[in-house]
């Protein structure tokens, strides 16, 4: 058999493992393996292959593993204040268009603007808040649903 071969059936066997088990160093090693039949597939010899393999691991695992770690189990940002009333849904409560009008978020009364200064949105309308500049919300009427 072709060392090449044998380093894509390690590389594949770790690849199938890591499906199974999720934990990203399996992976690493399996791309390490890869390496290794790269420089196998070109000719060279056995001691190279596993220096290929050592160093891709080595650097796979310093290098990669950390920063995909921290973005695998970081934690989602929490948004506050007013930044946590950008997507939220608004009632408007006196007419908004290109002047302020008053929209209710979440039981609090905003001044308000239509993101689209061309738009006027009369009282009773529902829409999202796109943005808060200042104290003023931008918003803009909520799309229908698409029709089945």
């Amino acid at each position: 058999m072709q060392s090449w071969l044998l380093w894509l059936a390690i590389a594949a066997v770790l690849g199938t493992v890591e499906l199974l088990t999720a934990t990203l160093d399996l992976l690493l090693l399996a791309v390490a393996a890869s390496a290794a039949a790269g420089v196998a597939a070109i000719g060279l010899g056995t001691g190279l292959q596993l220096l290929a393999f050592a160093v891709t691991a080595a650097a796979m695992i310093t290098l990669v593993r950390p920063v995909a770690r921290r973005h695998l189990t970081g934690t989602p940002q929490l948004r506050s204040g007013v930044s946590a009333l950008i997507g939220r849904e608004a009632i408007v409560l006196k007419p908004v268009g290109r002047e302020a009008g008053l929209v209710r978020i979440g039981g609090e009364e905003w001044t308000a603007r239509a993101y689209d200064p061309d738009l006027v949105l009369p009282a009773g309308t529902t829409v999202d808040v796109f943005a808060i500049e200042g104290a003023t919300a931008l918003v803009h009427p909520r799309e229908e649903p698409w029709p089945n």
